[in-house]
């Protein structure tokens, strides 16, 4: 039940469900330029060359396009490029990919329109530093963030500021009189749109003051070039109102609601109560975890069987040495709290497919939960406390094997959380 929940979550927002309406139809002797960036960006413009090329029937030559994304998450295409590159860390290849992506938006003439398929996971594909700073620098600063318990809107707020593709300047980049339309899966709390991929086609309504803030908050041993770039009035990104912003338009095609209002109609068909708990959580996953447990026990006591589905994006603040996102900690911290509770189970996953962890496109996306994990354990010598303290979740899902490991789903929409109140089917994953 709990996995069928979670697949049912990633279906809603696959862009072959949520993508086709929404594209733009090519004008008479232009050309559709696409540029893709995030971990949906493969499917979104494997999705989109096919919509062009077989149901407008577009010439060829009349479509071109760069779709950058995370290493393992490529999709097939007939004639438009992907490239790979780093991702939550950047690297070269999202550098070299950037310049490329500036340089197709900048020759778009006044016939072509530019489509930008934005989704999560964009801010760390297109990677164009300010002057003074370096790749190297970049990297310095987002293992800094990473570790901090900084949210993505503060992290996105100080991307913006040190980016010549963020905060607005690939509108600013394309060919006078192009139109521009961003179609985005929203993987940010509230469906803060500027907060996607960091919002490259959006006015920024932060500022460079509120970023030197952000980095002596939660990077204050930053490289020293980036002191000095959000220093410099220069990286002030534009803002609401700017003229730059003409002829662009920008929509969100999925959402974390709808993915959560999918799920629940499978908890609903098989009897059970769906308890919608919000779609942009934020906070300490350990934190959150605890206070869903508490919700949970609560909903068993009054004997009621109900899902409690929520979504957004928890942070961890990392102390330890061990592995594990957000999703993955959250279920230790559930399981702790639970503390064996015969009625109650859980799943907490990324719908993108990777929660945390190396890098690499085979991470874990999240973890099971089941009235037996403490339990199993504690027989395999295995103290969650000890883990939970380390932040070494990955180990300690992985020792019962209960890690949640879809794969690349080629969508994000981000966390997915089911707790399952159920005297019978709790332990069921």
């Amino acid at each position: 039940m709990l996995a069928r929940l979670f697949e049912a979550a990633v279906d809603a927002a696959r862009p072959e469900t949520c993508l086709p309406a929404h594209l733009p139809k090519p004008e008479p002797g232009g050309r559709i330029i696409l540029l893709a960036a995030g971990k949906a960006g493969g499917a979104m413009m494997q999705v989109a060359e096919t919509t062009y090329l077989d149901r407008f029937g577009l010439a060829p030559d009349r479509l071109v396009g760069l779709c950058v994304t995370r290493h393992g998450y490529a999709r097939p295409l007939r004639r438009l490029e992907l490239v790979e590159a780093g991702h939550p860390v950047p690297d070269a290849a999202g550098v070299e990919a950037s310049e490329r992506v500036l340089a197709l938006a900048a020759s778009a003439g006044p016939n072509d329109h530019v489509v930008v398929l934005l989704s999560g996971g964009g801010s760390a594909n297109w990677i164009a530093p300010v002057p003074g700073v370096s790749l190297a620098d970049k990297q310095a600063l987002t293992r800094a963030l990473l570790r901090s318990g900084a949210t993505i809107d503060q992290i996105n707020t100080l991307r913006r500021h040190l980016s010549r593709i963020k905060g607005g300047r690939l509108a600013a980049a394309r060919g006078k009189g192009a139109m521009m339309t961003t179609l985005a899966i929203s993987d940010v709390p509230h469906d803060d749109a500027v907060a996607i991929a960091s919002g490259p086609t959006l006015p920024d309504p932060t500022t460079l003051s509120d970023a030197r803030a952000l980095l002596e908050r939660y990077a204050p041993d930053a490289p020293e070039a980036i002191r000095r770039a959000l220093e410099d009035p220069a990286n002030e990104t534009p803002k609401p109102g700017d003229t730059l912003f003409d002829g662009t338009r920008f929509e969100i095609v999925a959402r974390p609601a709808l993915s959560l209002e999918a799920a629940a109609r499978i908890a609903q068909a098989e009897g059970y109560e769906a308890v919608q708990l919000g779609d942009s959580l934020e906070g300490e996953a350990r934190d959150v975890a605890r206070t869903q447990a508490e919700t949970a026990k609560a909903c068993a006591r009054e004997g009621r069987r109900a899902v409690l589905l929520s979504g957004g994006e928890l942070t961890v603040t990392i102390k330890g040495d061990g592995r594990g996102g957000p999703n993955q900690e959250f279920a230790l911290a559930l399981a702790l709290a639970l503390d064996g509770h015969p009625a109650i189970g859980a799943v907490a996953g990324d719908t993108d497919g990777t929660d945390g962890g190396s890098g690499a496109a085979d991470d874990p996306a999240g973890a099971f939960v089941t009235p037996a994990t403490l339990a199993r354990a504690k027989a395999m010598g295995h103290d969650a406390a000890s883990f939970l303290e380390r932040n070494d979740s990955t180990s300690f899902f992985g020792f019962l094997g209960d890690l949640l490991q879809p794969g690349p789903t080629f969508t994000n929409v981000n966390d997915f959380r089911a707790v399952i109140i159920d005297n019978t089917d709790a332990g069921q994953p």
